[in-house]
């Protein structure tokens, strides 16, 4: 048996101040911990879109991002989206880049709340996605007016609705036309 995943946890200027059980940290009030989220795209351009598996304790069947998660004790965030990126959904990433270094959010639904400083990557996926079901009920590929309309429109996660139009407005630095 696997030990439990543990986060890390931040003091309010992003700094590690000691690690909580993942299971036990999403509660109805959550102590600030480091995630992350990543955007990946195909050579075409498109977006995969995740729903996130209907039994998971935070935000259950929601569509969001490609990939979200937390880097354990010591683990390069970078290192932390591509083991989710090939754990999760089979795929491996290239152009692996840190866009948005400082997001941060809090958010609550079901008696759950996220509040994470949530570095943003973007990538080019490689592979096919193959998802695991007790982590993504659905993948479907997006293109990028239409995930940022979707998130406008209130149809997504709450850190995808609050990082697409920051995303969107920097689109031209990391590399999406």
């Amino acid at each position: 048996m696997s030990p439990p995943e543990q986060v890390v946890l931040l003091d309010d200027e992003g700094r590690a101040i000691g690690t909580a059980d993942k299971a036990t940290v999403h509660g109805a009030t959550t102590p600030l911990h480091l995630a992350f989220s990543c955007y990946g795209f195909d050579r075409d351009g498109r977006l995969l879109v995740t729903r996130r598996a209907r039994h998971k304790a935070t935000f259950p069947g929601v569509r969001t991002n490609t990939c979200c998660g937390h880097p354990g004790p010591g683990e390069a965030v970078e290192d932390a989206v591509r083991r989710r990126l090939a754990d999760e959904l089979g795929l491996g990433a290239v152009d692996l880049r840190l866009v948005l270094p400082d997001f941060a959010y809090r958010a609550q639904a079901g008696g759950i709340e996220e509040n994470e400083l949530c570095p943003v990557y973007v990538c080019t996926l490689v592979g096919e996605p193959r998802a695991r079901p007790d982590e993504v009920e659905s993948v479907e590929w997006w293109s990028w007016d239409a995930f940022v309309a979707a998130a406008a429109a209130g149809e997504l996660s709450p850190w995808a609705q609050l990082q697409a139009p920051l995303l969107d407005a920097r689109r031209a630095d990391w590399g999406m036309p």
